[in-house]
C-alpha cells in the first residue's frame, strides 16, 4: 500500500504545484528580459549568464562586488567579515548572525562546505570546479574519486549494488573531509586553505557558482547510482515552491518557456536596503519582440539587444549626444558615469540604448581532437592549420560591414589594458598569403581536398551574418569549401559540449579580474574547454604562473601563455572584443551598472520616482585600486567611441 500512497501524493502535489503556479500575482515592480531565458538554478551547474544572473538574486556567497566602484571591491554579504593569514594561503570567513534561509532557517558554515564539496565532485560536471581546485587537496581528491568510480564501473554486475554504491559515498565523504582543507569548525566560521597565495580568490568567493544551496533539501534529490557510484543529481529542487534560498528574493514561480516571477525574501539579512518588492523576467526569445515589448512598456530593461537593426538603434543614440555634444563633453569631464550623463541631459527616447566596452571576446572554436565527431581524422588537429584559418580571416571587415557598433578588433583572448601591468601578446594579423603557406605545410597544397569545413552556430543576435562572412573569407582566402550549420540554442549548447563540431562560434565574459578567467579555458580537462585543446607546454606555464610570487614575473609567465594560445596554437581565432548593447530608461531605473564587468544584479535595481526607493541614482565610483580590475578607467567608460553588443556566459 505504502508504494501506492507515494505516487499519489506526488501527482496531487504536481496537480497543486500546477494550478498555484497560473493564479494571478501582482503587477511586478520591475520587467526585465533575462536574455534567452534560464537553463538551470543550481549555481554549482549554472555557466550561462541568464542563469548566473538569477541566481546571484536568489543566493547570496560569502562576499560581494561592489559594481559600482571601477575596482570592483570585496564587500561583506554572507560573511560579516574574514582574516587572510600572513602567508596569503588561508582564509577565514566569518558568517553574520541574522543570515538566514528563505524558510527561516539559520544559514551555518556547514552549509558552504556541503555546496562547494558539490562542485568539486566530477559527479556534479560542473564547468567551474577548476575554480575550486584552488582549494589545497582538492586535486587529489577530485583525482580519487575519479580513479574510485572507474575502479567500481570495473567490478562484475553482481558486485555493483545499492548497499556497494552506497558505502563507497560514504567512503568518498569520508576522504573529502581528510583531504580537502575546507573546514566549518562552528556554525559561523568557514576555513579555507589554498594551495598557493591567489590574490583573486576573494573576487571568486564572490562568484555565483561559489553561493550555498540548503542542504536538507537539495540532499532529497541526489541519489547514488548502482550501477556507475556516481552521485545523480536531479533539478526538481529548483523549482517553486520547493527551492529555498538565501539571498534577496525568493523564486515564486518559473513557468516553463513562459515566465519567472520572484519577491523580497523576507528573511533576507538586508531586506531594508531592498528597494523593489518584487521581478519578473518573462521569457521572450526573439530579439525583435524584446525591444518591442520594451518600446510599449512591457519591459523595463533588456539586458542583451540582439536586433539586427542595433547598430541603427545606436547611431541614433550618438546622433541625440551629437545634438548636446557641449553639455555631454562638459558632464564626461566632471567623472560621470555613461549612465549618470544621460539622466542629465533633455528627456529622449534615443537616450534608452546603452552600449558597454566589455571584459568580453568573441570567438571561433576550433575542435582540436584527432578525429571528428563522424570517425574522420580531423585537419583541424594539426595547429599549422589553425593557423592558417586565422590569418584568413578579415576581422576588420566583420566589425566594419557585419556588426557596425564600434566592436575593437580582437588579437588576444583577454581585451588589451583591461588589466593592469598584464602585456598582451601581438596575435596574429590578416594576412591571406600566410595562411595558405601555413595551409599547403600542413599537406593541403589542393585547398579542394580539404574537408567541407562546418561552421556551428545558433540562431539570433546576427550570429549567421558573421558566420556567412568567416565563410566566405575562407572559401576566398583558402579554397576550402564552407558550410553553415545554424541549430537552435540548446542543441547548438549541447553539440559545444560534447565536441559535436569542425568549428564553431563561442564567447567569454571574464568572471574575475585576472588573466586566468580567460586563459584557464584552454587548460587540459578544464570544464568549459570545449575544444578539447592539450597543451603541455601551455599547462605547465600554467602551472607556473600558479607557485610564482612575484606579481609582475607572474603576469609575464601569463602573458607567454596567451601568446602561445595566439599566436602558434590558436585554438580559437579571437574576432573581437564585445561591447554589451542595454535597453532601459536612465531617468527611471537607477541599480544598471557601466562596469565592463557586465555584472548585473537586478537585487539593486530601484524604480525612480515609484514612492518606494530612496531615488537616489547608484553612482560608478573610482575606487582605491584605480581602474576597473586594476586598469585605468578610461578603458572602461563606454563613450560613443567604444560601443555595442553581447551574449551570455559562454554567450547566448
Amino acid at each position: 500500500m505504502g508504494r501506492l500512497i507515494a505516487p499519489f501524493l506526488a501527482l496531487v502535489l504536481l496537480v497543486a504545484v500546477s494550478v498555484l503556479s497560473d493564479r494571478p500575482l501582482p503587477k511586478a515592480d520591475f520587467t526585465f528580459i533575462n536574455g534567452t531565458g534560464v537553463t538551470t538554478l543550481d549555481p554549482q551547474r549554472a555557466s550561462w549568464m541568464p542563469d548566473l544572473r538569477i541566481c546571484r538574486t536568489l543566493f547570496e556567497p560569502l562576499v560581494h562586488n561592489d559594481v559600482f566602484t571601477w575596482g570592483y571591491d570585496i564587500t561583506p554579504a554572507a560573511a560579516e567579515r574574514w582574516e587572510v593569514s600572513d602567508d596569503g594561503l588561508t582564509y577565514t570567513f566569518h558568517l553574520r548572525g541574522d543570515g538566514k534561509w528563505s524558510n527561516g532557517v539559520p544559514l551555518v558554515a556547514g552549509d558552504f562546505v556541503y555546496s562547494w564539496r558539490r562542485a568539486l565532485l566530477p559527479d556534479t560536471a560542473s564547468d567551474y570546479s577548476g575554480l575550486f581546485q584552488l582549494i589545497a587537496g582538492s586535486k587529489e581528491f577530485y583525482a580519487w574519486r575519479e580513479q574510485a568510480l572507474d575502479a567500481y564501473v570495473a567490478r562484475p554486475p553482481g558486485e555493483r549494488t545499492d548497499e556497494s554504491a552506497e558505502a563507497l559515498w560514504q567512503e568518498t565523504l569520508t576522504r573529502f573531509d581528510q583531504m580537502v582543507a575546507l573546514d566549518a569548525p562552528d556554525d559561523h566560521t568557514l576555513v579555507v586553505r589554498l594551495y598557493e597565495p591567489t590574490p583573486y580568490f576573494l573576487d571568486l568567493a564572490a562568484f555565483a557558482t561559489f553561493v550555498p544551496v540548503y542542504p536538507p533539501l537539495v540532499s532529497q534529490y541526489e541519489h547514488v547510482d548502482a550501477s556507475s557510484g556516481v552521485l545523480k543529481i536531479e533539478p526538481g529542487w529548483t523549482k517553486p515552491p520547493l527551492i529555498v534560498s538565501n539571498g534577496p528574493f525568493v523564486l515564486e514561480r518559473w513557468r516553463f518557456k513562459r515566465d519567472m516571477y520572484l519577491v523580497k525574501n523576507r528573511h533576507y539579512w538586508n531586506r531594508d536596503a531592498i528597494a523593489i518588492d518584487s521581478i519578473i523576467c518573462p521569457e521572450v526569445s526573439d530579439p525583435n519582440a524584446q525591444v518591442l515589448a520594451f518600446e510599449t512598456g512591457s519591459a523595463d530593461w533588456i539586458t542583451d539587444v540582439g536586433v539586427s537593426y542595433r547598430a541603427d538603434l545606436w547611431a541614433a543614440k550618438e546622433r541625440f549626444y551629437d545634438e548636446h555634444r557641449a553639455e555631454y563633453e562638459r558632464l564626461k569631464a566632471s567623472g560621470l558615469d555613461q549612465f549618470e550623463i544621460d539622466r542629465h541631459l533633455p528627456p529622449d527616447p534615443r537616450k534608452n540604448v546603452h552600449a558597454i566596452r566589455s571584459f568580453a571576446t568573441y570567438w571561433y572554436n576550433f575542435n582540436c581532437k584527432p578525429t571528428l565527431p563522424d570517425g574522420r581524422e580531423n585537419p583541424f588537429h594539426d595547429p599549422r592549420v589553425r593557423r592558417a584559418f586565422a590569418l584568413a580571416l578579415d576581422k576588420e571587415a566583420i566589425v566594419r560591414d557585419v556588426k557596425r557598433t564600434g566592436e575593437p578588433i580582437a588579437s588576444t583572448l583577454i581585451p588589451p589594458g583591461s588589466i593592469a601591468g598584464y602585456k598582451s601578446p601581438a596575435g596574429l594579423p590578416y594576412d591571406p598569403q600566410r595562411a595558405r603557406q601555413e595551409l599547403a605545410a600542413a599537406g593541403w597544397s589542393d585547398p579542394s581536398q580539404f574537408p567541407t569545413v562546418e561552421l556551428l552556430f545558433n540562431k539570433d543576435s546576427g550570429h549567421d551574418l558573421i558566420a556567412q562572412s568567416i565563410a566566405r573569407n575562407w572559401q576566398e582566402n583558402l579554397g576550402v569549401r564552407t558550410r553553415l550549420a545554424q541549430k537552435e540554442l540548446k542543441v547548438y549548447k549541447d553539440d559545444l559540449k560534447q565536441g559535436n563540431y569542425m568549428t564553431s562560434r563561442a564567447g567569454w565574459y571574464g568572471d574575475y579580474g585576472d588573466p586566468t578567467t580567460f586563459l584557464d579555458v584552454n587548460r587540459t580537462g578544464d570544464g568549459n574547454n570545449d575544444r578539447k585543446y592539450s597543451s603541455p607546454r601551455f599547462d605547465a606555464l600554467m602551472a607556473q604562473a600558479r607557485t610564482e610570487r612575484d606579481p609582475q614575473k607572474r603576469l609575464d609567465i601569463l602573458s607567454e601563455a596567451e601568446r602561445i594560445l595566439v599566436e602558434e596554437d590558436l585554438p580559437q581565432i579571437p574576432i573581437f572584443h564585445y561591447v554589451t548593447v542595454y535597453l532601459f530608461d536612465a531617468d527611471r531605473i537607477s541599480g544598471i551598472n557601466p562596469h565592463p564587468r557586465t555584472t548585473q544584479n537586478p537585487f539593486l535595481i530601484d524604480v525612480l520616482g515609484d514612492g518606494k526607493g530612496p531615488d537616489v541614482p547608484r553612482v560608478m565610483q573610482e575606487s582605491r585600486h584605480g581602474g576597473t580590475n586594476g586598469e585605468e578607467t578610461s578603458w572602461g567608460e563606454a563613450t560613443e567611441e567604444n560601443e555595442p553588443e553581447a551574449p551570455a556566459r559562454e554567450t547566448d
